[in-house]
């Protein structure tokens, strides 16, 4: 390969029209993230391309490059520069809650008498008050779909989730508040037993 080739090589790469591209495919793999990320979406997907913020920051910076690139005015090249620069400064605190509060998992247990559905529960905080949410995985490998069962946000005792087991390999056992102080209640939540969709999502808090 010449020098001259090597160069056209280049250019081409970081031309306007395949960083326009480059953003156009950002956003399509972030539309992909949200979708698999809905009740009953794809577990390894929504892991993999559910990251609004990643996406958001190379969208802008690859539309901030490309106008740079293809306009000759510099005001117009400095202008776009400072306000991707104001934009993701902005956005700064959000990136700080977001890896602050970001939930961990704590539990996950396989259904009685099945290994490719299980009870997973992750564990977070919204500044001083304990969250908890609640799900169940069906499935094996990439295919897995992940089905919500509850939310739970513990500002106050009755809200708190105490217990989340199996009774039965397509029925959940929730149990918020305590019985210490009479706010204990059951909820008792039926599967599909083909698909694991639940018959409903228990919300407290």
């Amino acid at each position: 390969m010449t020098e001259e080739t090597a160069v056209r090589s280049r250019k081409a790469r970081f031309s306007p029209r395949a960083m326009t591209l480059a953003a156009g495919c950002s956003i399509l793999a972030g539309a992909v993230g949200w979708w698999a990320d809905q009740d009953g979406g794809l577990l390894w997907a929504a892991r993999l391309l559910h990251h609004p913020f990643a996406f958001g920051v190379l969208t802008g910076a690859l539309l901030t490059a490309a106008l740079v690139v293809a306009v000759r005015n510099l005001f117009v090249r400095v202008l776009a520069g400072v306000a991707f620069g104001l934009a993701l400064l902005m956005a700064l605190p959000i990136l700080f809650l977001m890896a602050v509060e970001v939930p961990q998992e704590t539990s996950d247990t396989a259904a009685p008498g099945r290994d490719d559905r299980s009870l997973v529960i992750e564990e977070g905080s919204a500044m001083i008050d304990p969250l908890w949410w609640v799900y169940v995985d069906e499935g094996r490998g990439p295919m897995t779909r992940r089905w919500k069962v509850g939310y739970f946000n513990g500002d106050a005792a009755e809200n708190a989730l105490a217990e989340a087991t199996w009774e039965g390999p397509d029925r959940v056992r929730l149990v918020t508040g305590y019985a210490e102080d009479g706010t204990e209640q059951v909820h008792l939540i039926d599967l599909d037993r083909e698909t694991g969709r639940p018959s409903r999502a228990v919300r407290m808090g």
